[in-house]
């Protein structure tokens, strides 16, 4: 496996650096709060998006076109002004700040369910009528990282989560496929992701605590 790492790493392009780079600076800031994760996002998803496209591809070009656009989206509701927001900003850097939140567990069930029968529907479909794969656990990955993009736009702080059981799913695809290079970068994603759930934890129960002390205030 180690040979087939370093011979991965050799093969790269210039291009494939860049864009491995600046997804790792995408987590990085986005755990951070920091809304310029989402041009590092952009960029290096507009890069995967041209080298898959013209690698064939598709699938895997068109999920990263939908990231460059989740990127606009998400860069503009984390720029939103938020005057209450911004007047408990942790970060003295950031002028705007989209609070954290988070969601119940049902909710989270509800949409579990309902993506999972997604999952096994176009998983069937690939797995019987195309020549994919490991269908199911490919189309489970995408179609949950799908999910997981949007929760981050929208600062639901069990994002992380989702991000951990997609990201450790990957790593068995990518190590089954032999995409070693890919195998080591998903293995940072995995610890970043567990690092921002204890990060965001931390700072969404201190926000919370910020609120009731200000209900607290005007009582």
């Amino acid at each position: 496996m180690i040979d087939g790492v370093l011979a991965g790493f050799e093969a790269m392009s210039i291009w494939e650096y860049i864009a491995a780079i600046l997804s790792l600076v995408y987590v990085i800031l986005a755990i951070k709060q920091n809304s310029w994760c989402w041009p590092a996002a952009f960029v290096s998803t507009a890069i995967y998006t041209l080298l898959f496209w013209h690698g064939a591809l598709l699938m895997e070009s068109l999920l990263n076109f939908y990231y460059m656009l989740m990127a606009v989206f998400g860069f503009h509701q984390w720029r939103t002004v938020d005057k209450c927001a911004e007047e408990n900003a942790i970060f003295e850097d950031i002028t705007t700040v989209k609070p954290i939140i988070s969601w119940r567990m049902a909710s989270h069930i509800k949409y579990i369910a309902v993506i999972s029968l997604m999952v096994l529907v176009v998983g069937f479909m690939l797995d019987n009528f195309t020549h994919a794969n490991m269908a199911y656990l490919d189309t489970f990955t995408t179609v949950f990282a799908l999910f997981a993009t949007y929760l981050l736009t929208q600062k639901v702080l069990e994002n992380w989560l989702y991000w951990v059981v997609i990201d450790i799913a990957s790593l068995f695809l990518y190590v089954t496929q032999g995409y070693y290079p890919t195998v080591v970068l998903f293995m940072l994603y995995t610890l970043f992701a567990a690092h921002g759930y204890v990060s965001w934890r931390k700072l969404y129960i201190k926000e919370q605590e910020t609120d009731d002390n200000e209900l607290l205030d005007h009582a």
